[in-house]
Parts: C-alpha cells; structure tokens; sequence
C-alpha cells in the first residue's frame, strides 16, 4: 500500500502460514481494507482437473478450503491452473470444461471465482487458445481466463490472441517480461521486470486496453535477486 498498488494477489500457502502462526484472517482483512487495498485474485493449486475421481474429490475439498479462506479476506477469485495434469498432453479440453463448470459451480457456492490459468511449461492447460475453449465450453456466465506474459510466451501462445478476449473473460493479467532466450529454456526464474526484457509489451497493453480491459495487472515474478530487495 506504501509502494502505491491498489491490490495484493495472496498465495494460499501464505495464508495457511499466517493462520498457524496465529494471525486472524478477520484482522487481516480489516487490515486490507483500512489501507484501501483489494483483493481481486489469489493464488491456489487445487488439483480439480485430474481423471482421478478420489484425487479430483480431494482437489475440489481443497479447492473450497481455499476459496473460503480467500472470501474470508475479503477476496473474490482464485486461480485454477491445471495442477495435477502438467505432464498430460491427452486431456480432452471438452472433459476439462466439465471439471471447470464443477469448480465454477463451487465457486457460485464459495462466492469465490476460480479463474482458469494457462500454464505455459505444462502439456495441459498451455495454450490460450485451449483455455479459451475451455472457459468457452464450460458454459457458465463466470467462466474466465487468467493469462500471464511469461506463460503466454513459454507456451507457444500469440499475444495478438488476447483481443479475442473480452473484459468479462479477463479480470486479472498477470504482468513480467521475459529476456531473449528461446521459450524452451526459459523458467520462472527468468522472469524480470515489465519493460526489462523483450515482449512486445506495447502492442500487448494496446490490445489489452482496446478489447475492453480494465482489471488489474498483477506484477508475478519468481526472480530470487529481486526477493532480496525493498519492496
């Protein structure tokens, strides 16, 4: 709030940490909200899309722990990335759609959205254009898409495509950059800031900004030399 963002995106794992040290989740939203700050998104990795019934059942309890922790605070999505299915590259996108309508129900339950993630390093879910379908087919008036520049890059996906997406459909775009090395060696790790690199940032934001986008732009970035520094 002192650095002048409007919102935080919390990982769950942080939460649950706070919770075991002691910490209100009631206190800590008061604290959210008394520095104006936001809660549009979190972070969450419930394995809701395995083939698996047992491991999907747990996934979707997993998945309502989380939301509820998130609506606690004060939040009103989370992210659905394909955790559970990186390696699989035979998931039928319609058999996904079905398991996303059943998170998305959840969520109408939770009063959470789960939104669905690309993942660019993973065989499932690594494409915009398989999200698209996915959200698509899931046919329910919440289905939404939460995309990332260093995930769009690393899957092989064109930035042009995010026009096809309306605002309904895109919330929250996580936001980085990229150095030039080749999609198949790049890591997470990689990730720099936004104008650091070499995305074509530019006509991405013009796009985003035409198509209607007026979500909020969540900066991601696993670079650990940054870790160390101030926020």
């Amino acid at each position: 709030a002192k650095c002048g963002y409007d919102a935080i995106e919390p990982w769950i794992r942080e939460l649950d940490a706070y919770v075991s040290g002691g910490g209100s989740l009631k206190d800590l939203r008061k604290r959210i909200e008394d520095r104006g700050l936001a809660v549009p998104s979190a972070i969450g990795f419930a394995s809701w899309i395995v083939d698996d019934p047992v491991q999907r059942e747990k996934g979707m309890d997993e998945a309502k722990r989380s939301m509820d922790l998130v609506r606690q605070i004060g939040g009103t999505r989370i992210a659905a990335p394909p955790v559970g299915a990186t390696d699989r590259s035979d998931l039928d996108p319609m058999r996904i759609a079905e398991r996303y309508r059943a998170l998305l129900e959840l969520g109408d339950e939770m009063g959470v959205v789960p939104e669905l993630e690309v993942w660019g390093f993973s065989k499932t879910l690594n494409r915009l254009g398989t999200a698209a379908l996915v959200a698509v087919e899931a046919q329910h008036p919440k289905a939404c898409v939460l995309s990332d520049v260093y995930h769009l890059y690393k899957g092989g996906s064109d930035f042009a495509g995010m026009r096809l997406l309306s605002s309904v459909a895109l919330p929250v775009f996580h936001v980085n950059d990229y150095p030039a090395e080749p999609r198949e060696k790049i890591t997470d790790a990689h990730r720099v800031y936004p104008g650091d690199g070499v995305a074509p940032l530019g006509p991405l934001f013009r796009d985003l900004y035409q198509s209607g986008f007026r979500g909020y732009l969540s900066l991601e970035l696993f670079n650990r030399d940054y870790w160390k520094q101030d926020a």
